[in-house]
């Protein structure tokens, strides 16, 4: 008797074993004709997601040119420098005084600092011209704030004229354009972009908008800009949001 329960024990165990093996979705059982392979696991919740690739880091970089002009934000301070062969230097505001007391157009100036690459802005660390050295340092802890080139405030000013060249902030973003009058406009990122056909070099371009007249130049923020018909339209002033679906 117990020799017959072992031998259908067995029998069992065999015909159990076969039946995961062969049956359609088992462990090693080939797919059938048709299937789709299944979608992988869904992560577990709070998992981390993959990291994107990551992004161009900006390295070290210098640059030797002929200052053609200062670059100055709407209120009127210089936070830059355009130099001959098109490279953009830009500097924080409080850094501008001293620049401007120790470069003018025409002087040739020495930069080092770092840029993202095929961007063709140099964020200066160290700016050396006519015997002078300048480094890019935080303000002092409790130092007065330094007065604005506009004291008196914004003024409201229009501009017209052909684009020179566009101006681009440390990300390659356009935010600006220099005129043939060597006006300086500048535009939100997200609004340059919005406006290819209107920024461009050799296109023509009438703004108006709220900024300063200084010694070192003009500088304005578009609040305008004129249409193919010749007509000021308004620009948005933060990003348009998207309608729903």
């Amino acid at each position: 008797m117990s020799l017959r329960l072992t031998i259908f024990a067995t029998l069992m165990s065999a015909t159990a074993a076969f039946a995961q093996v062969a049956a359609p979705g088992g462990p090693g059982a080939p797919a059938a004709p048709g299937a789709r392979p299944l979608p992988p696991a869904p992560m577990p919740y709070g998992a981390a997601a993959p990291l994107p690739p990551p992004a161009p880091v900006a390295a070290d970089s210098t640059a030797t040119g002929t200052v053609v002009q200062f670059l100055l934000n709407p209120n009127g301070d210089a936070d830059g420098l355009l130099l001959n062969d098109g490279t953009q230097v830009a500097f924080p505001p409080h850094v501008g005084d001293a620049v401007g007391q120790s470069v003018k157009p025409g002087d040739t100036v020495q930069v080092s600092g770092w840029r993202a690459p095929g961007v063709p802005v140099l964020r200066m660390q160290t700016l050396s011209a006519n015997g002078r050295s300048i480094t890019d340092q935080p303000p002092q802890p409790g130092a007065v704030p330094r007065p604005r080139a506009a004291d008196s405030g914004l003024s409201q000013l229009s501009a017209s004229g052909r684009i020179e060249r566009l101006l681009y902030n440390d990300r390659g973003d356009v935010h600006g354009v220099v005129l043939s009058d060597r006006t300086i406009v500048r535009f939100p990122p997200h609004l340059a972009a919005a406006m290819p056909t209107e920024l461009k070099t050799g296109a023509s371009l009438k703004v108006q908008g709220w900024g300063a007249r200084t010694a070192q130049g003009t500088s304005l923020e578009a609040t305008a800009v004129a249409g193919s018909n010749g007509e000021l339209r308004p620009l948005e002033t933060g990003p348009v949001p998207r309608r729903p679906l």
